[in-house]
């Protein structure tokens, strides 16, 4: 069965145990919000959990792992588990702006304007309902300002309910879906893992090749990239009785 790959600023590459086929290709990217005239709030149905509890994948000890624990419940008892990590990952994106992040955490702005852009961008992203009703919980708690906390928090519940590692992949050029297949396979062979997220991102100073983190806070690393083998060819020369004009 083939992979699916999502290409963004995110790329995220899920291989089955036999990869035997490239990748499936989808191309995402956020939609521009379109602010609405009027606005009614929907009633809000998510619960955000608060002290510490028996099973599910993430004790709540903080409180952006309280509520990305909390999603993820709704999102297993709705078996929407992936659609709701594609909908937090397009939330991360809208919030990485500094603009929309002033925007939300500005206590001058009223909260019924608040609300209504928010509104307009689950609209724009198409999120799932009960996405959309989350959202308007993190807005109406003033929680706005730890979003990408929260966002990292819900990966870690979605990787540990689905035996997912995530690796990030850094390199000169962008690599095509199949050189990033063939690395998710590398990553599964090693990590043992049922499922692996490729995180991809641009890294000038790699001079070609590319690098992978992996493991525990990227704490391992497989260096492919032609800055190590320059590097490590001169830390075998000696340059000391070479006098430079």
């Amino acid at each position: 069965m083939a992979s699916s790959l999502h290409l963004s600023s995110i790329t995220t590459v899920r291989p089955s145990a036999h990869l035997r086929s490239p990748p499936s290709i989808s191309t995402s990217s956020s939609s521009s919000v379109k602010l609405s005239s009027s606005f009614r709030p929907p009633t809000l149905k998510l619960h955000v959990l608060r002290r510490r509890r028996r099973g599910g994948a993430v004790m709540a000890d903080t409180a952006a792992a309280s509520y990305a624990n909390a999603l993820s419940d709704v999102a297993c008892k709705n078996d929407t588990l992936e659609a709701t990590l594609d909908d937090v990952e397009k939330l991360s994106r809208f919030f990485s702006d500094p603009q929309m992040q002033s925007f939300f955490i500005n206590p001058i702005i009223p909260a019924s304007k608040k609300q209504e852009v928010a509104r307009d961008i689950a609209a724009s992203a198409g999120f799932q309902p009960h996405t959309t009703n989350f959202l308007f919980i993190l807005v109406d708690m003033n929680r706005i300002g730890i979003i990408q906390d929260i966002v990292k928090e819900f990966e870690n519940c979605h990787n540990k309910l689905t035996g997912t590692e995530v690796a990030v992949v850094s390199s000169v050029v962008k690599l095509d879906s199949q050189h990033l297949a063939q690395i998710a396979q590398v990553v599964q062979k090693l990590t043992k893992a049922k499922n692996v997220r490729l995180k991809t991102e641009l890294d000038p100073s790699l001079i070609a090749g590319f690098t992978i983190r992996y493991g525990n806070s990227g704490s391992k690393l497989i260096d492919m990239s032609v800055k190590k083998h320059l590097d490590e060819i001169s830390s075998q020369l000696d340059f000391s009785s070479i006098t430079f004009a």
